[in-house]
């Protein structure tokens, strides 16, 4: 019995991994290896609470404006989500000229 419920704690540890919280970063890009990031650094984002209500824009256009890029060079998301996404924040992060 007691190795059943330590089983099943192993496994609820494993179907839940980053539910509870998540802060990842990745990029958006195939050819990393031959990226030059540029001078400028641009960020937009946009965010939601209980599923129910959304607002900004995390969109290129918007990140690209907030930095004063006019040519991108390579872009990251950036997501940050709090108990199965109560609160939710999504950034896209621009790096130009």
């Amino acid at each position: 019995m007691k190795a059943l419920l330590i089983i099943l704690c192993i496994l609820c540890i494993f179907v839940t991994s980053g539910c509870f919280y998540a802060h990842i970063v990745t990029p958006l890009d195939r050819n990393v290896d031959k990226t030059v990031l540029g001078q400028k650094t641009g960020a937009a984002e946009s965010k939601s609470v209980l599923w129910a209500v959304a607002w900004g824009d995390a969109g290129t256009a918007a990140a690209a404006k907030n930095g004063g890029i006019t040519t991108v060079n390579h872009m990251d998301h950036e997501l940050y989500s709090v108990f199965f996404g109560i609160y939710t924040k999504s950034t896209t992060i621009v790096y130009g000229d």
